[in-house]
């Protein structure tokens, strides 16, 4: 599934338009990056959860020369399944 089949979904499931129901998977989006860029997390009991990992500067290879390189410390989005989403895979 696609972004464009979510907003199909959404739009059918709850009655709203495709316009109005790309709107609010683009707010729901919004808010969830607004949220970990700020570095909050989102907790959608049933569902997930949405946080930020910090992941610390480490060494690598460059795979082209083998020279070793630093890789920087950065931040990455990181989801948890909640317990709802396990059941309904499962």
């Amino acid at each position: 599934m696609n972004k464009n089949d979510l907003i199909s979904a959404v739009a059918d499931s709850s009655g709203l338009s495709k316009s109005d129901a790309a709107s609010s998977v683009e707010g729901v989006f919004d808010a969830i990056t607004k949220a970990l860029s700020s570095g909050d997390e989102v907790r959608l009991v049933g569902f997930g959860t949405f946080s930020v990992a910090k992941r610390k500067a480490s060494t690598g290879r460059n795979p082209r020369t083998g020279e070793p390189m630093t890789i920087k410390a950065s931040n990455q989005p990181k989801f948890k399944a909640g317990k709802g989403l396990k059941d309904a895979v499962n």
